[in-house]
């Protein structure tokens, strides 16, 4: 049996971070990963979809440019040799980070982490069990997509995206279940590559987190990009049937395609976790419980995708911090994410920090709204990219949120997270300097433009 200050379960960006704060703090930590360092994010999440993303972008842009008849042209993508890039890059990476953590001192055991009694953590490998001691647990496990009866990937036409991120060819069609950030993204990339994408969302609009202006304005630009968007649609039946995938709805459609992708969430990764040994208590859809202080028990802390909270990686990061400098004695107070930026990628972007005016209806708060349009913007017009806006969302006259749909406009996620963060409003926002021309400044325009009342449905 072997002992350290703490043993962390989970090699995503929640848990190298912690590992990272606690090691060159002179504490001796063990990090446990089944699979690979970086977690989802690195391996198949965020950064495989930007690397796409990003090779099928200068395709966005000519077509914008094109519109505004300057230019004209063709680029072909080479997607044997992207799905090459990709691979070497985040396998190296992964790699990278691996020797950077133990060059800090951190002992990487490689299997899966089981609770087995208070303080201790039994790990499985291939090559036998191995127990942990520890004084400070921190549970860091991540997620994996998610399955429903009836939507479960067989992983020959029906896929994870994890298989759709690792397939071998561009397919000629495509139906995605879900319009989250995974199924617009993914089919954003697929559909420039040249499939026939069509997304199936059950909730009432796309992007279900997100405004209804702003989904309404995405959804415009993804089917003038001939991607078929079907919302309010709930899926029945998935399944491969002759050598396509054969998705059928509840009213009775039936969509055909070459492939699809089930992106209907995520489930954390707990099962046989074993957390209960710990003191640990799961929720019914089997996430960690935590307190305000993100303990799930005495000396156990959850962060990231497993505790449910926001499912993204620079929170799973930002709690990290958190929770390393409470262990060190150096944050006494409640976790306090603050405002929670959030985007999604593609030809046509989605930015927010803060809240939904639909939101804050809900809660019964006073809201108004103001926006500006991306035309008024040089930037926008310069690169082509006019369509979208950005909105300001108000309740008792302080900013509660911002948000932004068009081309680029994830390039405004920081600016509107300080204007928010810094209690920046319509008086003062004279002490800021913007500079000339950016596209930052049209998040200023949204700000001092006209507000108008919103009232619940």
């Amino acid at each position: 049996m072997q002992s350290f200050d703490t043993v962390i379960l989970g090699g995503g960006p929640g848990g190298t971070t912690a590992a990272r704060i606690l090691a060159q703090a002179g504490k001796s930590v063990a990090l446990v990963e089944n699979t690979h360092l970086g977690g989802t994010c690195l391996n198949c999440g965020c950064i495989p979809t930007k690397m796409l993303l990003g090779a099928v972008a200068p395709l966005a842009h000519l077509h914008a440019q094109q519109r505004t008849r300057v230019a004209k042209g063709e680029i072909a993508v080479d997607f044997a040799a992207l799905q090459t890039r990709v691979s070497r890059f985040t396998s190296g990476t992964s790699k990278t980070l691996g020797k950077s953590l133990a060059s800090m001192g951190v002992t990487i055991f490689t299997g899966r982490g089981e609770g087995i009694a208070p303080g201790t953590v039994r790990v499985h490998a291939e090559d036998g069990t191995t127990d942990l001691t520890a004084q400070h647990i921190i549970l860091a496990c991540g997620s994996s997509s998610a399955a429903f009866p009836g939507l479960t990937p067989d992983h020959d036409c029906v896929l994870d995206s994890t298989d759709l991120l690792r397939i071998e060819s561009v397919p000629e069609s495509l139906v995605i279940i879900g319009a989250g950030a995974i199924g617009l993204e993914l089919g954003d990339f697929f559909s420039a590559m040249g499939c026939k994408v069509t997304i199936v969302e059950a909730a009432p609009h796309i992007a279900p987190l997100e405004d209804t202006d702003i989904a309404a304005e995405l959804r415009r630009a993804l089917q003038k990009n001939g991607i078929t968007c079907h919302e309010g649609a709930r899926a029945k039946d998935l399944r491969t049937v002759d050598g396509q995938a054969q998705l059928t709805l509840e009213d009775g459609t039936v969509i055909s395609a070459a492939k699809a992708l089930v992106a209907v969430g995520r489930t954390p990764n707990t099962a046989g976790l074993n957390a209960q040994q710990w003191g640990c208590n799961l929720n019914k859809r089997g996430y960690v419980e935590t307190n305000a202080f993100l303990e799930a028990a005495p000396n156990v802390y959850a962060v990231g995708d497993v505790n449910g909270l926001v499912l993204l990686a620079h929170a799973a990061e930002h709690q990290a911090v958190y929770v390393a400098e409470r262990i060190l004695g150096e944050s006494a107070g409640e976790y306090q994410s603050g405002p929670v930026p959030s985007c999604v990628y593609g030809a046509m972007e989605v930015m927010r920090v803060g809240q939904t005016a639909e939101a804050l209806l809900r809660e019964g708060k006073n809201v108004e709204v103001s926006q500006a349009a991306l035309s008024l913007n040089p930037i926008a017009q310069a690169s082509g990219g006019t369509a979208g806006f950005v909105k300001t969302v108000w309740s008792d006259g302080k900013i509660a949120g911002i948000a932004a749909v068009g081309a680029g406009v994830s390039h405004l996620v920081m600016v509107a997270l300080l204007l928010i963060k810094e209690g920046y409003t319509a008086q003062n926002l004279h002490k800021v300097m913007f500079a000339h021309p950016t596209l930052d400044e049209i998040v200023s325009m949204s700000i001092m433009a006209p507000r108008v009342r919103v009232e619940s449905n």
